[in-house]
């Protein structure tokens, strides 16, 4: 296991001596934020002055944890709560990737017809709803596991709809700092992610506990959109299809 890590250790910093020496700035001089550590820390200091931008993030970090508690739990789940082998739990834990790159192939073509606000509302509704429905039925025992692992997919389906949207009307606009608003982005929608995780097991590691990390934190997703990033507010993105002459 250690050298797992370890390898992972080395390849990271591998890439770090690569990129600094191979990969060139491509942004052209004019349009560069200043370097160190001031122009830095400016960057930082006008991505958090968007309330929209901000808004964006937390709602992706949501997501991210309604998804990472799936992850961290679905073991303890299927094995635990419902007995499956080793093998058993691969195929299904591999059903719900199928639905969540299902989604996320999905959303180029939903595009073409609605706009990233709407899917991204859509798509932290439905997870909010599935989510609800798997601690009812995880609950009360209804169903069994066909209701849990059904619910458990349709969670998946809608952060595959979500989690693409989300940072795409984030980063749209601050295309003239992409690399520190996508930074800033996947810091927090991971370290969100990874801090909601162990909730799981507290809360119990069985479906009813995934189901109840899932709704509070869509729930509080959809919140953070109506009260902080005012979707119909946004411009759509200039890149997000026929929907943007709309």
């Amino acid at each position: 296991m250690a050298g797992i890590f370890a390898v992972l250790a080395a390849y990271g910093v591998l890439m770090v001596v690569v990129g600094y020496r191979v990969l060139p700035e491509t942004l052209p001089p004019e349009r560069r934020q200043g370097s160190g550590v001031r122009g830095t820390l400016r960057g930082y200091r006008d991505l958090f002055s968007d309330r929209a931008y901000v808004g964006l993030v937390l709602v992706a970090g949501l997501t991210m944890a309604g998804l990472f508690s799936y992850v961290s739990g679905s073991a303890f789940v299927y094995q635990g709560q419902f007995g499956l082998d080793e093998q058993q739990f691969g195929l299904l834990f591999g059903a719900g990737a199928v639905w969540l790159i299902a989604a996320t192939q999905l959303n180029p073509v939903l595009l073409r017809r609605w706009s990233p606000q709407q899917l991204l509302v859509a798509g932290t509704a439905l997870g909010a709803a599935a989510g609800a429905a798997l601690v009812v039925l995880a609950g009360t025992g209804t169903g069994g596991l066909p209701a849990v692992a059904g619910s458990l997919w349709v969670v998946l389906f809608a952060c595959g709809l979500a989690l693409p949207n989300a940072p795409a009307l984030a980063l749209s606009r601050h295309g003239d700092a992409a690399g520190t608003a996508a930074a800033l982005l996947g810091a927090i929608q991971f370290g969100v992610g990874a801090v909601v995780s162990p909730v799981v097991g507290l809360l119990g590691n069985d479906a009813v506990a995934i189901g109840t990390v899932v709704v509070t934190a869509l729930v509080l997703a959809l919140a953070v959109l109506g009260l902080v990033v005012r979707p119909w507010e946004l411009p759509v993105p200039d890149d997000a299809g026929p929907v943007a002459a709309h």
